[in-house]
Order: structure tokens, then C-alpha cells, then sequence
């Protein structure tokens, strides 16, 4: 990154928000570094500026043109609704919060680049995807849940925000799920649980990132961006099978009808609120993305190939439990509930 750099992460209070903060903290090229979010972040950070606004509201393009930025890194997007939130919340912050931003951007006279960290779940979930999907075949499938008809709703209002302004360099990352022992997000709940629902009859492929590789790719697109959009995953893939079996979590195979009513009762103790739906189609069909372009075009190469993410997973995670009040037999007494 060339020295003298200004850089603005919105959503600073994210796990992820934070991780990117911290590592830019050591980078003595960047000048100025300053995080914008509604309440500050759990870690603390040592000399990034921290603002108070609402990326949903009008007071962003006020604050980001007087900030000198260069560089804006929007970690602001929901991949899980909010604790004690309605479920429109999600909506307003992902879709009208990325408006409101790039609005804010329009209007910033220094700015060189965006980097917004997105979702792959804009590819969809179906029987008849490809292996892997590049990053050219985005919406080629149906959108079915209201979170991928977000994710492409905000997708088409940042490549049109590209389109105005050619000299900028807007690069959307899009993130499989990740996983990692200290996250606390309800994928990692779900594969601690002591006893794991499955849809019965079939076992997906999926692509799960390691937390390391997850904040090692946005510090890496931060500073060599590329136009356009950006796959980021591990290589390879592994299926739910044998992700179950290296962190010896035995399954409980539910006929896939049942299995949506199950996870939506199970869902408010995982914290997965209204976007179950995503899980249950990411459980039943897996996705896959190439990460070529992040390799090659980004230069980062992942730490972690989709096996090794889930070895360490296991090793790290094995004798931790998310949810200890649930015992196994009051989980399946549970999720047989939700089925009749």
C-alpha cells in the first residue's frame, strides 16, 4: 500500500471490521485509519480514529468527504440478524446502508477505491450448480430467500456506483461462511452442537473460510484492489460428513422436508433469526466458488485449503461446547417436535 494512505472502515465494530483495523494499526504506510459504526468495537484499537454515525443515515455524507479518505473498506454488511432487533433491520442496514455509503462516497473528492466485503451467497443454492462457480455467473440461478435478493440488490447499486465512476476502483469481495473456534456466529454454533441435524439423503459440499484467511483477504484487497467482483474461499471443498466426522460431532439425519421447520425452532438458539433459509439450502445443496482471481489478481494466497480450515476447527474447538445446556436427547425431542 503506497505511503500517505487514508483509509475509512465502516462497520468497525464487526469482528471483522475490528480484525482489519488491527492489522492496518501496524502498517506504518497508512497514514490516517478511522472506523465509523453505531457503538465502538470490543477490541481496542490503538490509533484508528472512531466515529459514532449511522452508515443508514444522512450524517455519513457530511463526515466522509471532510475525512480526506483514499480508501473506504465497508465491513458493515449483516450476515445474521441483530440480538434484540427486528428482522427488517437486516434489510435496512445491508441495502439502504450500502445507498446511504455510496452516496457518501460520491461526494468524497479524494477517494481512489472501494472494497466492499460481500456474499457468495448472491450465486444461490440449487441442485444443478456448477462445482464451482466464477465469478461471471452471478444470478445465472434463482434468488430464493430475502438475504440473497439483498445481497444482488446491493451488488446492482454498487457496479452502477462502478459504472459513474470508472476512475474509481470498486472490488466486491464475495465471502463464503467462515469458521473459526472464537467466532460466534451460528454455523460455528451449529457444528458445536452436541448432536448436528442433517438433511437426510444428502451430504453438500461446502467451502468454509478460516478466520485468518478471512481477515488476511480484505487486508490484502484493501491494499491491491482489483475492479470488480472477487470470489474469496479456501481451496477444494469438503462435504458435511466428513466436517462432522473430524470434529466428531455425530449427525442426526432428518427428512429434508422437516428439516426447514426444525432449523427455524432451532434457529433462535443459533442465532441465525429470519435467514435460516439460507442455511437450510446451504446444508442441502452446498455452494462452491473459484478463487482464482483472489490468488492471482489480489496476490492472496489462502492459508488454509477447505480441509486444513476445518482440521484446525476441530483441533482448536474439541471439548468446547456453544450451546452446553443442550442435552442430545432434549435436541432430538426438539427437532421432532418441529417436524409433527
Amino acid at each position: 500500500m503506497p505511503a500517505g494512505r487514508r483509509v475509512v472502515i465502516t462497520g468497525v465494530a464487526s469482528h471483522w471490521g475490528a480484525e482489519l483495523a488491527r492489522r492496518l494499526e501496524r502498517d506504518p504506510s497508512i497514514d490516517y485509519l478511522a472506523g465509523i459504526d453505531t457503538v465502538p468495537p470490543q477490541v481496542e484499537l490503538e490509533r484508528t480514529d472512531l466515529i459514532e454515525a449511522d452508515i443508514r443515515g444522512p450524517l455519513l455524507s457530511r463526515l466522509l468527504p471532510g475525512m480526506g479518505a483514499d480508501t473506504v473498506v465497508h465491513c458493515g454488511i449483516l450476515w445474521y440478524p441483530e440480538r434484540d432487533k427486528p428482522a427488517r433491520v437486516l434489510h435496512d442496514v445491508n441495502v439502504i446502508g450500502t445507498l446511504q455509503l455510496l452516496a457518501a462516497c460520491e461526494r468524497t473528492e479524494t477517494l481512489e477505491r472501494v472494497v466492499v466485503r460481500g456474499s457468495a451467497a448472491i450465486y444461490g443454492c440449487e441442485g444443478p450448480s456448477p462445482s464451482f462457480f466464477t465469478e461471471q455467473m452471478a444470478r445465472r440461478l434463482p434468488l430464493r430467500t430475502r438475504f440473497q435478493r439483498d445481497i444482488s440488490e446491493l451488488e446492482g447499486y454498487f457496479e452502477n456506483f462502478a459504472r459513474r465512476h470508472p476512475r474509481l476502483v470498486c472490488c466486491m469481495l464475495r465471502y463464503q461462511p467462515e469458521i473459526g473456534p472464537d467466532l460466534d456466529m451460528p454455523l460455528v454454533r451449529y457444528l458445536n452442537l452436541p448432536v448436528v441435524p442433517t438433511q437426510l439423503g444428502f451430504d453438500p459440499r461446502l467451502q468454509l473460510l478460516h478466520a485468518d484467511d478471512a481477515t488476511g483477504a480484505l487486508q490484502a484487497a484493501t491494499g491491491n484492489p482489483v475492479r470488480g467482483a472477487v470470489n474469496v474461499a479456501p481451496s477444494g471443498s469438503i462435504s458435511l460428513s466428513h466436517i462432522l466426522r473430524l470434529a466428531r460431532r455425530p449427525s442426526l439425519p432428518i427428512p429434508h422436508p422437516l428439516f426447514g421447520p426444525a432449523l427455524e425452532r432451532l434457529g433462535q438458539r443459533l442465532g441465525a433469526g429470519p435467514v435460516y433459509g439460507d442455511g437450510v439450502r446451504l446444508l442441502r445443496f452446498g455452494r462452491g466458488v473459484d478463487n482464482r482471481r483472489l490468488r492471482t489478481e489480489v496476490g492472496y494466497e489462502p492459508r488454509f485449503d477447505a480441509v486444513a480450515a476445518v482440521r484446525d476447527f476441530s483441533t482448536k474447538s474439541r471439548g468446547r461446547r456453544v450451546v452446553p445446556s443442550l442435552h442430545p436427547g432434549e435436541l432430538a425431542r426438539r427437532l421432532a417436535r418441529a417436524g409433527g
